[in-house]
């Protein structure tokens, strides 16, 4: 009997927007994009549009399409999260609700515009996966699920205002030519966020653009770290 696959192989999805916010973390205010998209932001995307329990994303490479542009936003933001309380009726008068002038705050914003990236990842097989689960089963449901466009949620790039437009690119296709700018070094960069422990904690990695190719390390990579 053939040994089945322990991971899938590489798949490629072209994504491209108007605007996106991959948030430097160091950034306490404003927000900060980082240069190009991080491996957890390409992460997401894949998710909105299949996941199960059953398998786990590796995100191992980022093409950037087009050059890096960027745009200043100064926009108005509520400052605060609708808690439960607010949700329950108060005594007497049965209003429910947040007044959102009092928590209103205006914030600049420093974004990409224009963007277009390759993201390139496989997915592994948990220890949730059933008997009927298998690589080929969910590859299959990847590229049908893409091809007719669907998602479980709209992907985004980085904040959910900021929608993402997607296409598979099939392993027969050639790939859509990255810019070609040289080596840049982008400093360190999150890779993901790491739910091993009691709260997740965030784990950075050296990125460095390579003639439009950003690289990602394995996250238990030693160069991957808190």
């Amino acid at each position: 009997m053939p040994k089945m696959p322990e991971k899938s192989r590489i798949l490629r999805l072209k994504v491209w927007g108007e605007n996106a916010c991959f948030t430097r973390p160091e950034m306490k205010v404003e927000r900060v994009s980082y240069d190009v998209m991080t491996p957890s932001a390409a992460r997401g995307i894949l998710e909105a549009i299949l996941w199960k329990p059953a398998i786990l994303w590796r995100v191992t490479q980022i093409d950037v399409l087009k050059p890096i542009r960027w745009e200043s936003v100064r926009r108005n933001e509520v400052g605060t999260v609708m808690s439960t309380d607010c949700a329950t009726p108060k005594k007497g008068s049965g209003q429910t609700g947040m007044y959102i002038e009092d928590h209103r705050q205006q914030r600049a914003g420093l974004f990409l515009r224009d963007v277009a990236y390759t993201i390139h990842a496989y997915f592994e097989l948990t220890d949730k996966a059933g008997p009927e689960d298998t690589i080929i089963k969910f590859q299959e449901m990847f590229y049908r699920r893409t091809e007719k466009g669907q998602c479980f949620n709209q992907p985004y790039l980085g904040c959910r205002e900021f929608s993402a437009h997607f296409e598979p690119i099939a392993h027969d296709q050639p790939l859509p030519a990255p810019i070609s700018t040289g080596r840049h070094e982008l400093g360190w960069m999150l890779h993901d966020l790491d739910y091993g422990g009691e709260a997740p904690m965030p784990r950075f990695f050296r990125a460095c653009l390579e003639n439009g190719r950003l690289v990602i390390p394995p996250f238990d990579d030693k160069e991957v770290r808190s």
